[in-house]
């Protein structure tokens, strides 16, 4: 199983999803029976791929979101402990 093969939404990928559609509508019978399997396999490694990549970038993002909440925290504790004293 895959995700919905929409072009926009997998931009590294369009070329073998376009191949694979193309492969599904040239053998409608034959694609029951392994004629898009090599399609079906780079499509996959493809996704893979793409996840990984989105998922370091998420990661990176979210440490320079907690250092800039880390930041703000430290901040605040200090402007509080100014005006208690």
């Amino acid at each position: 199983m895959h995700p919905p093969l929409t072009l926009h939404k997998h931009p590294m990928c369009s070329e073998i999803i376009e191949e694979f559609q193309k492969c599904h509508i040239d053998h409608p019978i034959g694609k029951f029976f392994g004629e898009c399997t090599n399609l079906k396999i780079k499509l996959d490694r493809c996704f893979r791929e793409e996840k990984a990549i989105k998922r370091k970038a998420n990661f990176e993002q979210s440490k320079i979101l907690k250092e800039r909440l880390r930041a703000l925290r430290k901040e605040a504790s200090e402007e509080n402990n100014f005006v208690q004293s």
